[in-house]
């Protein structure tokens, strides 16, 4: 059975955190505590958690505020990004461990996942797109690693898309691309797909 802190703490990280709107407002423990059903204790527990992992900054006699995502921090997230993906392409390409069909499956729902009102949910679907990739490697360490990324992942995906009108199409060709050299067993081009697609999305964010 989920626990309050536990209910608070998904909801925050997976609701109110890829928020474009909330990011660098301070929380409400009451209106978060009203809305999930929970007491304000599950909540503070909660955003301390959120807080160790630098997702919320505790300011004293304040509260807790969304920290936003700075233009080093989305820097770093994507160099990281890409040196994981870039080495999932080329594993999954040498042990013939390509998971082609998962990754045209989950294509194919974002192409119904158009308009700013689903941008979460494509921006979800985005994230499992690059897992699923990672995933493929069949290393597990690997897979918890790259799943600690997932929070700011989503935050910046959705940021990105309300910065950009097109990006959901340029994210949808930039996706075919990868698939494409991966299908091709085409590691070098893999690569280059991935590269292109993790510049694109930070040229995104940092021009705001």
């Amino acid at each position: 059975m989920t626990s309050g802190r536990e209910k608070a703490y998904a909801y925050l990280k997976e609701t109110v955190l890829t928020d474009p709107s909330m990011q660098g407002e301070f929380l409400s423990e009451q209106e978060v505590a009203d809305r999930i059903g929970v007491s304000r204790t599950p909540i503070r527990e909660a955003l301390l958690l959120l807080a160790a992992e630098d997702l919320v900054q505790l300011v004293p006699k304040r509260g807790a505020r969304v920290a936003p995502l700075s233009g080093r921090e989305i820097t770093e997230l994507m160099e990281l990004r890409g040196i994981v993906e870039r080495y999932a392409a080329e594993r999954v390409i040498a042990t013939d461990r390509r998971p082609l069909r998962e990754l045209g499956e989950l294509l194919t729902r974002q192409h119904g996942l158009t308009g700013p009102d689903q941008a979460r949910e494509f921006i979800a679907v985005d994230q499992q797109f690059h897992l699923t990739l990672v995933t493929a490697v069949g290393n597990s360490l690997l897979d918890k690693h790259y799943e600690g990324l997932r929070s700011r992942q989503v935050r910046a995906g959705v940021v990105a898309l309300y910065n950009a009108r097109d990006r959901q199409d340029a994210v949808l060709d930039e996706h075919a691309e990868i698939l494409t050299a991966l299908a091709a067993g085409d590691a070098r081009a893999a690569c280059a797909a991935i590269d292109s697609h993790l510049r694109s999305t930070l040229g995104v964010l940092l021009a705001g």
